[in-house]
């Protein structure tokens, strides 16, 4: 299958190498040097690569224009997009692709998966998320100044780079109903986006959610534990294991096994559970309250 990545930054590329990997002809739209197969403009690329399978890996504040893009020329074929779905939440536009799906790999992490069918069947009581990072360890050979992550014009700050969080919840927990938060830029890391932020929720299917997500943990934790009206359950995304009281199974995995999966199951044409675009609009709306409340906090005090 021909297939075109939009963006030949760290995650295209990534995309690129793996979908090479699984047999695609894979050209990419960047100006860029490098990629064996590349094209300057969209509009070439979909001309001369007839792509039937689209990935959106450019800068979070050309998704829109990307999309729209698209939907303009008549593509009609499959696209995925890169978290988050937009820079601001924004309707999409009317189009006529086969399928729009937005990159919330997790989702596909096998340990997540087993926890989703773990709690099957349960009354879920509370639930803790935990996600956190130094952000100047995260990319090798790269200052963490020049990253998009210290830029919140360009998408940074934990709420949207760590954004899989809300979107994994809202998978195992269904829509959010309210949710406040507090945090901000609180470390002496040079960004001008939030490094902290601690959210708390309520879902359909659970009424106490907590999030804590950062740009400081050394070394890096991602972790949920979920309180059920039968068990315990704790999943360590990070290590790959899910502890049920004394039980502990382990998920050995490579880190392009998730990434990996996503492709397989969006190539197939099947979805396999990946991230819609309705889904990722919603996670999107959460971002924006708890960014929001981030700005005008409201206190109880005594």
């Amino acid at each position: 299958m021909n297939a075109l990545v939009v963006g030949h930054g760290s995650i295209g590329a990534r995309h690129a190498r793996i979908l090479e990997e699984e047999g695609c002809a894979v050209g990419v739209v960047s100006g860029r040097p490098g990629p064996k197969v590349r094209f300057e403009t969209l509009a070439d690329g979909l001309e001369q690569h007839a792509p039937l399978y689209v990935v959106v890996a450019n800068r979070t504040a050309d998704h829109k224009t990307t999309i729209h893009a698209l939907a303009s020329a008549g593509y009609t074929g499959r696209v995925l997009v890169e978290k988050p779905l937009f820079s601001s939440l924004s309707p999409l536009p009317q189009h006529q692709f086969q399928s729009l799906h937005v990159a919330y790999n997790l989702r596909f992490h096998p340990v997540l998966r087993a926890l989703h069918g773990a709690i099957e069947g349960h009354r879920v009581l509370s639930v803790q998320a935990y996600a956190g990072q130094y952000l100047p360890n995260w990319r090798t050979g790269r200052n963490y100044r020049d990253s998009y992550s210290a830029d919140r014009t360009q998408g940074g700050g934990v709420l949207r780079d760590l954004s899989h969080e809300f979107d994994y919840l809202g998978w195992l927990l269904g829509p959010w109903i309210r949710a406040t938060a507090l945090g901000g830029h609180l470390s002496p890391l040079k960004i001008d986006s939030e490094d902290v932020a601690v959210v708390l929720a309520a879902y359909a299917a659970c009424p106490a959610v907590s999030v804590h997500l950062n740009y400081l943990d050394r070394p890096g934790r991602r972790r949920v534990v979920i309180n059920t009206d039968e068990a315990t359950f704790e999943a360590d995304i990070a290590r790959g294991t899910l502890h049920e009281g004394e039980k502990t199974e382990v998920f050995p995995m490579d880190p392009d096994d998730t990434y990996r999966a996503q492709h397989r199951a969006l190539l197939s044409g099947e979805g396999g559970g990946a991230c819609t675009a309705p889904e990722a609009l919603d996670t999107l709306a959460l971002v924006e309250a708890a960014e929001a409340s981030l700005a005008h906090p409201q206190w109880v005090v005594r």
